[in-house]
């Protein structure tokens, strides 16, 4: 019987071997779905002239000197939330065992972590600073935990811990500069 290129060209790319078409579906549902609700909430609660409100409370911010212009972010987040999207299959494609547990728990965590950074906007920079510090140091546990379990899901993910690291250094210099200001007043 001769091998379905589609289904293997899926399989490499989703760690995927020897799992049915229904697990596949089910982990790129959980895992996209994941990722969807994370990114909405960070859509609903980002600065744009569209959400005006948003827009307003954050342009009365003191703005760190080294942030980049929006377009850069625009332009960065789809394919890290890609990547950290196809991670999260391969590990999910990946045989069970303890490790995969706990990155699969690490990559939910993630998610969440991140919806609550962005959900608490520009009026609550200390749980907002909090939040993405508990990101990073959780993106760094998934990404140590993905090694043992699938090493290409890790390396996926590498630039992703690497962008909310420098997310982290805006983050806090915007709290920085903020509560200084405050203080001051």
């Amino acid at each position: 019987m001769k091998a379905n290129p589609v289904r293997e060209a899926v399989d490499s790319l989703a760690n995927s071997r020897g799992r049915s078409t229904q697990h596949i579906l089910i982990g790129l549902g959980l895992t996209v779905g994941a990722v969807a609700v994370s990114a909405l909430v960070a859509r609903m609660n980002a600065p744009s002239e569209d959400n005006y409100e948003v827009y307003s409370d954050y342009e009365e911010l003191v703005q760190p000197e080294i942030k980049p212009p929006s377009k850069v972010f625009a332009l960065i987040w789809p394919p890290l939330l890609m990547a950290l999207t196809l991670s999260g299959l391969r590990i999910w494609n990946a045989p069970r065992s303890a490790a995969r547990t706990q990155a699969l728990t690490l990559w939910g965590a993630v998610q969440a972590l991140n919806a609550v950074w962005m959900a608490l906007g520009p009026k609550r920079l200390g749980g907002q600073l909090a939040a993405a510090v508990a990101s990073l140091g959780t993106s760094a546990a998934y990404v140590w935990r993905a090694r043992r379990v699938d090493p290409p899901a890790a390396n996926m993910v590498a630039p992703y811990v690497g962008w909310i690291g420098f997310a982290n250094v805006l983050t806090e210099e915007l709290w920085r500069r903020n509560t200084q200001v405050q203080t001051l007043h």
